[in-house]
């Protein structure tokens, strides 16, 4: 069982016991209502505290039981909560640290609720893109009035169980502790043991007068706010048949709007966001019990802006960082630039001045690589080419302490390679963060072919630290994100040479949900970069075939936003994005060049050729097992590269398509004279599962 009984005198404690946060599954609601049984057979049981063990109450719903048979076996989450409403012996909720969605539901079911100060209290299943299942819409304006329980269940985030207790009128909570949480619980318990009749959540009225023109307004209000996600819209619904409706009548529309929740494709695609982000950190042959380097000082190489940004991560952790760059001007510009960033959150109100004043103070600057002998990891953030990553490295080799982490921020170079410019290539990692690194979620961690599973354990544990979306890549060329981002990228330009504009195809995947379409994206992050990266990976491999006209955009001099022109104009002090004259006529005079007229092409063509060709790309990444699993890929795109999170990534939206449709579209491709028939030959991966009948998941 995963609830444990005892019995405390004439109090039983029914302990809920599934870690890490004691997930409402299958065992553990069979163990909650047998605990109850044997307290309600139990004449010398006056009371009942339900409670959880270690670091939760409960954090709601077992994942590992997600569209399972077990999550909706008897008794279920509603069977559980009626059991213990109807309990004719006093049951008191002894929340502590986590109570959310479920578990929340669950001590709503209860007759009284005692809470540690601190406690997490949450509904957050609208991030999942549902609605609260089991009485949470229509139990928690009860207790804490309409406008706190919709604010709480459409913005699904967590609260302090202090903030909730000061609310005046609210019901919750009827007791804040100080101390051991289950103690006072069963103090509490003892003193309710006569009480009747016992308060009932549902029985509770909610009275809100004017109901019609709030809820009108909050769905205006969340409506905007929630463009392509459609849950945050039902859970106003549900909340305002609070209002309106009988209890039991308000938990059947409940119920419905759940159910209907749970096909729709962003529910889905945001589910498996969820698993997929919590499978990154699963590294089957590193186990999670693997020792860990203790990394209590940080160095980085380069001033610049990713290596200010990647420094601001460990300073906002509170980890001493040492900054080395070859001249004081260097660093003095990236120690302002840091500076300057924290000052703007101040400004916002996101920081507060002290905050601001600890982070610079754990920030010490250097020209000598002896100041960094001490340091338990050093990562790289030079100019990205192999000749001075190996003088780096070499140097790093010679100073470092023994033990000290070496890792690279390298975004497409061999880190095997650079790993052989050292004695201890074990203790190198690439660390591969994404601009603004301050700001970014994503960190890819390169695994190179000797690294030390105990380094691969202690970086992935890091970036948990650092609050990071950590994707462990193997060696290859871009890795994963920038390996795909190529194909991405080469469609787009064949796009431009067949008859399309820059603007038409970065409406076409702005619309489709991407953060911005690849033209402008390639305009923040400077052409030149691309560029640089294409002069040496297309002399290595000339046989592929590229759209040149990205090239002559950068022979014009127009390598983005920093210079005032790429595939569009920019004015200065502006980001708006301006379509250029120049541009076209280069496009035009280019496909002329190569005898091409020019043809309509709609907008599903330019979202299938881009999308699919990252599909097909991490198809072949998965089967040469650079990354360990389709749905690490999809991390990497929504964390990292602005895919669109209620699509769930690239690969869970070819899933979604059904891989046998995929893989016609791209026969359809391949029979284009003016793209890389080549190319669109589908990865033996993705053949194999389109003829199977089977997704990527």
């Amino acid at each position: 069982m995963s609830a444990n009984f005892e019995v405390r005198g004439d109090v039983a404690v029914i302990t809920l016991d599934n870690p890490p946060v004691n997930g409402l599954g299958y065992e553990t609601r069979r163990g909650i209502v047998d605990g109850l049984d044997k307290a309600l057979a139990d004449a010398k049981v006056k009371a009942i505290v339900v409670t959880g063990a270690g670091k939760a109450f409960s954090g709601g719903a077992d994942i590992r039981e997600f569209g399972s048979p077990k999550a909706i076996a008897e008794p279920n989450l509603l069977s559980v909560i009626a059991a213990l409403e109807a309990s004719p012996k006093p049951i008191v909720a002894a929340v502590h640290s986590v109570a959310m969605g479920g578990g929340l539901e669950l001590a709503l079911g209860c007759h009284y609720r005692v809470a540690a100060a601190g406690a997490q209290i949450a509904l957050p299943e609208v991030k999942i893109g549902l609605i609260p299942g089991a009485g949470g819409t229509q139990r928690l304006p009860r207790v804490l009035g309409v406008e706190t329980a919709l604010n709480m269940i459409v913005s699904g985030e967590p609260v302090k169980s202090e903030m909730l207790a000061k609310l005046p009128g609210q019901k919750l909570f009827d007791k804040i502790v100080e101390g051991d949480i289950v103690d006072a619980a069963v103090a509490f318990a003892r003193e309710k043991a006569d009480a009747r009749p016992l308060p009932i959540v549902s029985k509770l009225k909610v009275e809100y007068p004017n109901a019609d023109a709030y809820f009108q307004f909050a769905r205006n209000t969340v409506g905007a706010m929630s463009r392509n996600f459609p849950a945050p819209l039902k859970c106003v619904d549900a909340v305002a048949a609070s209002t309106k409706l009988k209890f039991e009548d308000g938990m059947k529309l409940e119920r419905e709007l759940f159910m209907a929740l749970m096909l729709t494709p962003e529910s889905k695609a945001l589910r498996h966001a969820f698993v997929a982000e919590r499978a990154t950190t699963k590294i089957p042959d590193v186990p999670a019990d693997t020792p860990t380097r203790a990394i209590k000082k940080v160095a980085m190489i380069g001033a610049g802006t990713m290596g200010g940004g990647i420094a601001m991560n460990f300073l906002n952790a509170g980890i001493p960082v040492v900054m080395l760059e070859m001249k004081q001007e260097a660093l003095d510009k990236g120690v302002g630039i840091m500076r300057k960033n924290y000052e703007a959150q101040v400004k916002k109100g996101k920081l507060k001045q002290d905050k601001l004043d600890e982070r610079i103070g754990l920030l010490s600057t250097t020209l000598k690589y002896d100041d960094l002998k001490d340091a338990d990891l050093v990562i790289e953030a030079v100019f990205e080419d192999m000749a001075v990553k190996e003088q780096v490295f070499k140097t790093l080799d010679e100073v470092m302490k023994p033990g000290a982490i070496l890792a690279s921020n390298t975004s497409t170079l061999d880190l095997d390679k650079i790993a052989s410019f050292t004695k201890r290539p074990e203790d190198v990692i690439g660390m591969h963060f994404f601009s603004p690194a301050n700001v970014m979620k994503l960190l890819e961690v390169v695994r190179g072919k000797k690294t030390a599973k105990d380094v691969l354990a202690t970086v992935m544990q890091l970036g948990k630290k650092i609050k990071k979306t950590t994707v462990v890549s193997g060696v290859t060329d871009g890795f994963i994100g920038n390996r795909m981002i190529e194909q991405y990228s080469r469609q787009a330009g064949f796009l431009l040479e067949e008859g399309a504009t820059p603007q038409q195809v970065d409406k076409a995947m702005e619309k489709f949900g991407m953060a911005m379409g690849p033209f402008r994206m390639g305009d923040l992050a400077g052409n030149d970069v691309g560029w640089y990266i294409r002069k040496r990976r297309y002399i290595e491999k000339p046989d592929i075939r590229y759209s040149k006209t990205a090239d002559l955009l950068c022979e014009m001099g127009r390598f983005g936003q920093k210079t005032g022109a790429g595939w569009y104009d920019y004015v200065a002090g502006k980001r708006d994005a301006i379509p250029s004259k120049a541009v076209t006529d280069m496009i035009e005079k280019h496909r002329a060049d190569l005898g091409i007229t020019a043809r309509k092409i709609g907008d599903d063509e330019i979202v299938q050729r881009l999308v699919y060709a990252l599909v097909n790309e991490g198809a072949k990444i998965v089967d040469e097992g650079i990354a360990m699993r389709a749905s690490d890929i999809d991390m990497v795109y929504l964390a990292g590269y602005g895919f669109p999170l209620f699509r769930g990534g690239p690969m869970n939206y070819a899933d979604q398509k059904g891989l046998f449709n995929v893989v016609q579209s791209m026969k359809r491709f391949a029979a284009n004279p003016l793209d890389d028939q080549k190319f669109w030959q589908p990865a033996p991966l993705l053949a194999k599962l389109a003829a199977e009948g089977k997704s990527f998941s």
